[in-house]
């Protein structure tokens, strides 16, 4: 992160278009998109919502509405305005030449985002492939007023770096073998798509809407210190711990980037490609926001990006990752109806209502974890030759050994008879060793 960007003061602006849908309200999305600008360290000086009743082509705003924006500028000492919503190039830059700061959009503002935190190889592809798109058409550029270096992707920062004067053939040429890349990668990927079956553990992916607390879940279950503000997007990279569960001695958690409605269309491909880890896992664990007001919006948005993800259950039943739902936050809910939900949650085996960070329900939790992970294990009787001293520990390691006992000779040597109970995975696994 450029130190420009975490010193500049921002107006938020989130206009509300007449007969525009969305998933969340005009207040909601401005706290999102508040939560967008200090996630990546910019001061929010003040937001707004903005009604517009028709957009201007040359500027979104009206005349009027412009000039209060440069005023509110002014008394604010705002450098920088970020718009939540999509500009036009023209627009972009007719709203820097009237208000003379910079303006981004939204999809500029997720893009910074994302260009930190992409962690795979097609993930960091996929945000340089979005990041050229959205700047090839935004090549004029003359605004320089925030002039010291920066990283990400020089949205916020100054002529001291990626100043956008390479010409539209040089991008068209780097977005061409951008995609040669990706396709490598893709096969590459394709190979490897029995990672999930040949994992030594169990895998437990948390996802949920960004903010819900996802890694104060994590920090809480796997004793870690992994990065958990209240910040939107404060995870930038998957983290993976072990854990102890009932029944199974131990499962990988994985914590995940933070889910977000309206993402610009730009950037579904690289969100996507951040979420990998998900489609190996066992099972999921969709961590809610609870006490958020927009908790059933942001639950559609989620169960949405998992199905492109080809993870959610299809029509024959088949290829899906059972999903546990995870109210979190309990804690901030009226008592009545924090009792209610409560309630509710003890009918359904695959919900749990917790608190993160009083550590409520967390017990339980790992309790019904350990339940759905050892569904349909199996007990199993093993004649295997005594000097196979890997098969043996194997088993010890991953399986629950019930008894182990001499089983005489065999033409190879002396035998050992091991009572163990596996689950369908491991004994596959096993029978692969």
């Amino acid at each position: 992160m450029g130190e420009v960007s975490r010193g500049a003061r921002a107006l938020v602006v989130c206009p509300d278009i007449r007969g525009r849908h969305h998933d969340l309200d005009a207040e909601a999305r401005l706290e999102e998109a508040c939560g967008l600008a200090l996630a990546i360290g910019i001061v929010v000086a003040e937001g707004f919502v903005l009604p517009v009743r028709d957009v201007k082509p040359g500027t979104l705003f009206g005349s009027g509405q412009v000039d209060s924006i440069l005023t509110k500028c002014e008394l604010e000492q705002a450098e920088l305005v970020v718009i939540d919503g999509a500009l036009s190039p023209i627009q972009q830059r007719n709203l820097e030449d009237k208000l003379k700061r910079k303006v981004i959009d939204r999809t500029g503002l997720i893009l910074e985002i994302f260009g930190e935190r992409a962690a795979t190889a097609e993930g960091r592809l996929q945000v340089e492939l979005a990041h050229l798109d959205y700047q090839q058409s935004r090549l004029v550029r003359s605004w320089t007023h925030l002039e010291r270096q920066r990283g990400g992707f020089g949205f916020l920062g100054g002529p001291g770096e990626t100043q956008i004067e390479a010409d539209r053939r040089m991008i068209r040429q780097r977005m061409s073998r951008l995609r040669k890349e990706l396709e490598s990668v893709r096969r590459t990927r394709a190979l490897h798509r029995d990672r999930r079956g040949r994992a030594p553990w169990p895998v437990i992916a948390l996802v949920g809407y960004t903010n819900a607390g996802k890694s104060t879940l994590f920090n809480k279950l796997t004793g870690s210190d992994v990065m958990a503000e209240d910040l939107l997007f404060a995870t930038l990279d998957p983290t993976m711990r072990a854990i102890s569960l009932p029944g199974v001695e131990k499962a990988i958690l994985s914590d995940t980037v933070g889910f977000i409605s309206d993402l610009p269309t730009q950037l579904v491909a690289a969100f996507r490609a951040t979420l990998e880890e998900v489609t190996g896992a066992d099972l999921i664990l969709h961590v809610r926001d609870i006490a958020n007001p927009s908790s059933a919006a942001q639950k559609t948005q989620v169960l949405e990006v998992l199905a492109d993800l080809g993870v959610t259950e299809n029509e024959s039943g088949e290829g899906a990752i059972p999903i546990m739902e995870v109210w979190n936050k309990v804690d901030l809910l009226p008592p009545d109806d924090a009792a209610e939900l409560r309630a509710v949650a003890e009918d359904d085996p695959m919900v749990q209502a917790i608190s993160a960070v009083t550590g409520e329900g967390v017990d339980d939790l790992l309790t019904r974890l350990g339940e759905v992970l050892t569904a349909g294990a199996r007990v199993h009787e093993l004649v295997i030759p005594a000097s196979a001293g890997r098969r043996i520990a194997w088993l010890h390691a991953h399986g629950e050994v019930l008894s182990e006992v001499d089983a005489g000779n065999g033409p190879q040597g002396p035998l050992r008879r091991l009572t163990v109970r596996l689950n369908p995975k491991e004994f596959g696994q096993f029978e692969t060793l």
